[in-house]
């Protein structure tokens, strides 16, 4: 029995410094990201309806109509 507080208590330290090793790298900029803003311009754009367009259009039509 006690070998499993043994195990029990040295996987609880093993994680506690993979989690201070990752709070460390976060901190440094391990994680950022320094590629895609510089080719982010290269990327397609998808269409997007602009909702006051079709408004207009709808608002232009009526306006015909009368």
């Amino acid at each position: 029995m006690s070998i499993i507080y043994m195990l029990l208590g040295i996987s609880v330290v093993v994680a506690l410094i993979f989690f201070v090793a990752f709070i460390v790298s976060v901190r440094k900029g391990q994680y950022d990201d320094t590629y895609t803003p510089s080719v982010r311009m290269l990327f397609d754009d998808e269409l997007v309806k602009n909702p006051d367009a079709s408004s207009l259009d709808e608002q232009q039509k009526t306006n015909h109509i009368n």
